[in-house]
């Protein structure tokens, strides 16, 4: 695959977004258990079993009235400390040895990533993307429309780089949005593999060009176009 920028989700591509989860709820439960006497431990346990049986939706909700803690104001203060804390994450080792080899290479890389934009930056922060990345763009600060599948933000990158759409790859993990857009109007895509997304199924029209499972494969498929094919 011949392209001239590459282009990377961040969350379940780059680090695996559990650990977030699991940091937040590490502060979560840190505070909580101060304010009620309760087990620090049992709590953030109790947090994890909830989201690994129910998912994302209620999980401070059904912990708190467990406990005898739920209030309007408590799953306040709870998203509060999710999203502000400061995430104590760090980048895959394959993605880690990636973004140094495309850096040595000096390929132009960029980072689309989709999500609260305090949220994400913290995670940019602690993850140092700004190390390796010419450019972070977190879409909804461009607004909440332009979060992936838009293609805002790809289009934008396009134009940054005075580059063809077909000169650009986006490597990213939900093939519920990653592609289906970009890849209409002719940006290379690459799936990894990892996280929640890992074992969806869904039409061609979702999928990306190629589908990976260790990132460092990335080294074998991209390769950089000749300057003059720009």
């Amino acid at each position: 695959m011949k392209v001239n920028v590459i282009v990377f989700d961040m969350d379940d591509t780059l680090y695996d977004e559990i650990n977030y989860v699991k940091s937040a709820f590490i502060s979560v439960s840190e505070f909580f258990s101060k304010e009620y006497d309760i087990n620090q431990t049992d709590f953030f346990n109790k947090l994890l079993k909830e989201l690994e049986e129910n998912g994302r939706g209620k999980v401070f909700d059904e912990v708190f009235i467990e406990y005898g803690i739920y209030s309007k104001a408590n799953i306040k203060k709870a998203l509060n400390i999710y999203r502000t804390h400061i995430p104590n994450i760090i980048l895959r080792d394959d993605a880690k040895e990636i973004l140094e080899y495309f850096k040595i290479l000096k390929f132009p890389i960029y980072l689309v990533t989709d999500g609260n934009k305090i949220v994400q930056r913290k995670k940019v922060n602690a993850l140092k993307l700004d190390d390796y990345c010419k450019k972070i763009m977190i879409t909804h600060n461009y607004g909440i429309k332009y979060s992936k599948p838009s293609t805002y933000c790809f289009e934008k990158i396009a134009f940054l780089e005075n580059n063809n759409f077909e000169k650009i790859v986006y490597i990213g993990d939900n093939v519920n949005k990653d592609f289906v857009n970009i890849k209409k109007i002719g940006f290379k895509t690459i799936r990894f593999k990892n996280g929640m997304f890992k074992d969806i199924k869904k039409d061609e029209k979702y999928q990306a060009d190629i589908n990976i499972d260790n990132l460092l494969v990335l080294k074998s498929l991209i390769e950089r176009t000749s300057y003059e094919n720009r």
